[in-house]
């Protein structure tokens, strides 16, 4: 096993706020953004860290990059305690939020860049490397040139990620990273973590709503709710621990009526000549075969439910952890 990079042990983090009462006056409440969160990982892994609105993801990544301060409980990334914000420690990090930006508004893309290369010392030689190593693989050897006002969303969001790592960092928070883009947006985005994490051998922590980006990223899922840790470990365990059945769709040579299918499982749609049938893991091979034998099938589909859908599932209730 990998070194750990981040070890996480009973984290827990309130903050302080104030509710109006009244005309004049408020009242001081507690809110618990995370109560009690323990995990660790391991270096050059790419996790998925989920949860509703409100969960305490994000308040975990700023605890994590210490942009916050715990209340209570143990944090420890790359050997340094994050909350003193050493030198040395930021040098080694980088925290992307998809929602925030750091590139000059009225400036070109490349400037920001030249401004972060002396903030971090990098040289002359590796800085030209490296932005020419990230500008060729995002493709936007045109854009960082032009103002940063004028471009689209995708755009500014590759050249963020551009001037967030320009100084490679060995651990990388992306919160939110692909949110608000198209869908070729969000691909060039995943494809380039991927080229980072292995170029760079770097260990990547991902919040983000977007299930395509975790599934595509990802092998293993941290998923929280209400600040407490729900669920930690490979995405297919999860998948396989709590989708019990599987969908069986199917086109027939001939038109089909309800009726017909009594018996062989949960109709869930049916028009024309084509239905969907869902089963129980354990039936699906028998259902097939009998499907075969009863009808004229000319295709026939099994699948089962994806990431996106077990997670609206275990924050819904309809699984139980």
């Amino acid at each position: 096993m990998k070194e750990t990079v981040v070890h996480v042990k009973n984290l827990k983090k309130i903050y302080h706020t104030r509710v109006s009462k009244g005309l004049f006056s408020t009242e001081k409440r507690e809110v618990e953004a995370v109560k009690d969160i323990s995990f660790d990982i391991y270096g050059e892994e790419v996790v998925g860290f989920i949860g509703p609105n409100g969960a305490g993801k994000t308040t975990t990544l700023k605890c994590l990059s210490g942009l916050l301060v715990p209340t209570g409980g143990e944090v420890e990334v790359l050997g340094f305690k994050p909350e003193k914000r050493k030198k040395e420690f930021l040098q080694k990090i980088a925290l992307v939020m998809g929602q925030k930006s750091q590139l000059w508004w009225e400036l070109a893309p490349i400037e920001t860049f030249k401004l972060n290369k002396e903030i971090y010392g990098i040289s002359d030689k590796e800085y030209n490397e490296v932005v020419n190593e990230m500008v060729e693989i995002l493709d936007i050897q045109e854009v960082i040139l032009k103002p940063t006002r004028n471009l689209s969303l995708g755009e500014r969001m590759r050249c963020e990620i551009v001037a967030a790592l320009l100084h490679t960092p060995e651990l990388v928070f992306l919160d939110e990273p692909t949110i608000g883009l198209d869908v070729v947006s969000q691909h060039n985005l995943r494809e380039f973590v991927k080229v980072y994490n292995q170029r760079y051998k770097a260990t990547v922590l991902l919040t983000s709503h977007n299930m395509e980006d975790v599934s595509d990223l990802c092998k293993r899922v941290i998923v929280i709710d209400h600040g407490v840790v729900l669920y930690d470990g490979k995405i297919s365990e999860l998948i396989n621990g709590f989708v019990k059945e599987k969908h069986i769709h199917f086109v027939l040579k001939e038109n089909i009526s309800p009726d017909d299918f009594k018996g062989l499982g949960k109709l869930t749609e049916c028009s024309g000549n084509e239905g969907t049938l869902v089963v129980s893991r354990e039936r699906v091979s028998d259902v097939s075969k009998e499907l075969l034998n009863l009808f004229e099938v000319v295709d026939l589909d099994i699948s089962e439910p994806n990431l996106e859908s077990v997670i609206k599932g275990i924050f819904e209730g309809g699984y139980k952890i």
